[in-house]
């Protein structure tokens, strides 16, 4: 079997720490002279669970053979000199770039977490920004042509009930709640879609049919109110992801200044 990149690199990784290993570890098996740790098969199984796949005797004893494999594959690679192949060798050597610096800023962030204080402050200026934003709770018929379109307003202006007619929409899910959009910001819609509901009052729908291209929309305005802010709690990792992001820029605009690039 033709072994991906992306596995040779698990691989790699995989026997570069079971070589590391003290000598004392217990070994589950031994290829050649070479030692195959318990150790390099907890870290294949630790992989195979952060797939999706349970933790067994049969996963382990299946881990322990598929190790023997790659390591008899890998003596034979060995022996026949790929190691010394400069492409093999740039490749490695970038894989072990990659495992430092990630190892590095696990330790950074660790030793550097976003403080509370700085996560609040970032979440009263995204409340501050929020309380501006509305959500429009709207309703909309879609149909094929605007004379289709004209002709459901004439229908509405003759009181017609929106309900009903939103029955011939193409938009079929909407046209299952009456044409309900739900609730959502203007801008979540297209331009021509999202500028027309802005503009109705509660209660009015367009006079004329707006063209998108998805057809001809009528457009009903239920009702609008200002955007609902989620609570700290669920906004969290994404206020720290996004906070982090920005430490991480600083931390390697620091090293720019300080190295000496030509």
């Amino acid at each position: 079997m033709i072994l991906k990149t992306a596995r040779l690199l698990v691989i790699f990784v995989v026997l570069v720490f079971a070589a590391a290993l003290p000598a004392a570890a217990q070994n589950v098996a031994v290829v050649n002279g070479k030692a195959i740790t318990a150790s390099a098969v907890d870290l294949f199984v630790k992989q195979a669970v952060a797939q999706g796949q349970v933790d067994t005797p049969e996963l382990r004893e299946m881990a322990k053979e598929q190790l023997i494999i790659q390591a008899l594959l890998f003596q034979e690679a060995d022996k026949q000199g790929y190691g010394k192949h400069s492409d093999i060798k740039r490749q490695v050597e970038q894989n072990r770039q990659m495992l430092m610096i990630r190892a590095m800023l696990t330790d950074y962030f660790k030793k550097n977490p976003v403080k509370d204080a700085l996560v609040q402050a970032e979440y009263e200026k995204f409340k501050a920004q929020a309380a501006t934003i509305k959500e429009y709770n709207s309703s909309h018929i879609l149909v094929e042509t605007e004379d289709a379109a004209k002709a459901i307003i004439a229908k509405l202006k003759a009181g017609g009930k929106f309900e009903e007619l939103a029955k011939e929409s193409k938009d079929e899910a909407s046209a299952a709640k009456g044409g309900n959009l739900d609730w959502a910001p203007a801008t979540n819609y297209v331009k021509p879609f999202g500028d027309a509901l802005a503009a109705l009052k509660k209660g009015e729908f367009t006079d004329a049919p707006v063209q998108t291209q998805f057809g001809y929309h009528v457009i009903k305005l239920e009702d609008v109110r200002t955007a609902e802010v989620p609570t700290l709690e669920e906004v969290k990792p994404q206020i720290v992801e996004a906070l982090e992001q920005k430490q991480f820029m600083t931390f390697q605009d620091n090293l720019r200044k300080k190295a000496k690039i030509k």
